[in-house]
């Protein structure tokens, strides 16, 4: 595969839309999506709003505590990544902890409505994508429902003295699936070619989101996923947002793959975990571009 898919959600019936997606995932770990039903002017005032929380003054912005196990909500530059900054929201499917977020930072109505607006479709747009894979995959009673879905708000402080430096380090997600949209004003990210070794820039597409999978997703589906290695370069002296949703794990928080995927031609790979002891382990042993999945394999 010489480019990174764009998958049409409007025309999943089509056989075409399904095999790439099913495609994109094992090779890349990663594809965009069109017509997913998200509205345009709610993007455009979601980024407004998350501009908004980045001005707002520091000890404000450290009001947002721990959100996940060994992250915390808000995230200052740090040497291994000195150009971003990050807020976070525990679980978006959950209207008591988007609005304890709010509240804390004190935001103006129409900001914590956005946000909350945001949040619901966004889980809508995850779910219904990670369902629709389930299904390719043969596994059409997976509910991803009621799995755990994280909420980042990012931005990266680019200056003209930080072009061609990382804006963040060469990582994999820790969880199942990520949805962002992009900064539509400036690129930057680059996924690796698990065939070439190389990293490709992933331009911005106006209208769409971009879909990637984690270390979950790959020791959930017994090895078949690809979980996205990745990187953000400083392209141009532009701040650059991006917003991302990150469905975790099963609601359990066991980490094992459905029956379905193991069978004599494809034995199974990976240990069972939770993903709590995952992150534990990603950051005691600081591999963080998914080399800790080769610690926990059968």
């Amino acid at each position: 595969m010489a480019t990174l898919p764009v998958i049409d959600l409007a025309e999943f019936s089509d056989q075409n839309q399904r095999k790439n997606m099913l495609e994109a995932s094992r090779y890349w770990g990663c594809f965009r999506v069109i017509n997913h039903s998200f509205p345009v002017d709610l993007q455009s005032q979601m980024k407004a709003a998350v501009t908004a929380l980045f001005d707002l003054p520091a000890d404000v912005k450290h009001r947002n505590a721990d959100a996940i196990l060994c992250t915390s909500g808000y995230v200052v530059s740090t040497p291994e990544n000195p150009l971003y900054e990050g807020f976070g929201v525990y679980d978006a499917s959950s209207l008591t902890d988007v609005s304890a977020f709010c509240s804390l930072l004190n935001t103006p109505i129409h900001v914590r409505e956005t946000i909350k607006a945001y949040a619901q479709k966004a889980h809508e747009v995850i779910v219904d994508i990670a369902m629709k894979l389930g299904e390719i995959m043969g596994l059409k009673d997976q509910n991803f429902g009621a799995w755990p879905c994280h909420f980042r708000f990012n931005k990266y402080n680019f200056t003209q003295d930080s072009v061609g430096s990382h804006g963040v380090q060469i990582h994999t997600d820790s969880g199942f699936l990520t949805l962002l949209q992009e900064d539509e004003c400036v690129g930057g990210l680059e996924i690796l070619d698990p065939v070439s070794g190389s990293f490709v820039e992933v331009d911005p597409l106006p209208g769409s989101l971009l879909v990637n999978f984690g270390d979950v997703a790959k020791a959930w589906s017994n090895g078949i996923l690809c979980n996205a290695k990745h990187r953000v370069v400083c392209k141009a002296a532009i701040p650059r947002f991006s917003i991302a949703l990150f469905l975790l794990a099963p609601k359990d928080d066991k980490v094992e793959p459905p029956p379905a995927l193991i069978y004599s031609e494809h034995h199974r790979m990976y240990q069972t975990f939770t993903y709590d002891d995952y992150r534990k382990l990603r950051f005691s042993t600081e591999l963080h571009g998914g080399e800790a999945l080769s610690l926990l394999l059968m």
